[in-house]
């Protein structure tokens, strides 16, 4: 890979790849920015853009306690409703609003 013309991200990208697992982010920032071999003026500078790079790339995902993996290494998220789900909850309850409409229609009328 040709680390001085790839952008921050496809190397943090190659290095989390080749690796296999997570890697705390202050170390993923260092060795983008080694491999990169670009001149750091400003070293909390240069970590707090290439994090803010990757935290905005979807193709990483945080694990926590500072780490970062790849977002194809977690199986995607399942929806707990879908839209047939939610018809039939609003359709129970409209029923039973019109139910208890209709019984408070019916106590008046008594």
């Amino acid at each position: 890979m040709d680390f001085v013309n790839s952008s921050e991200v496809d190397i943090a990208y190659y290095i989390l790849s080749q690796a296999g697992k997570t890697i705390y982010y202050k170390d993923l920032v260092l060795e983008v920015i080694d491999k990169k071999h670009k001149p750091v003026q400003n070293l909390s500078a240069a970590i707090s853009e290439v994090y803010t790079l990757i935290n905005m790339d979807s193709r990483f995902h945080y694990e926590g306690e500072g780490k970062w993996g790849l977002t194809e290494w977690n199986p995607p998220e399942v929806k707990r409703t879908h839209a047939g789900t939610r018809r039939k909850t609003v359709s129970k309850a409209a029923a039973k609003a019109s139910s208890d409409r209709k019984k408070k229609l019916e106590s008046i009328q008594e």
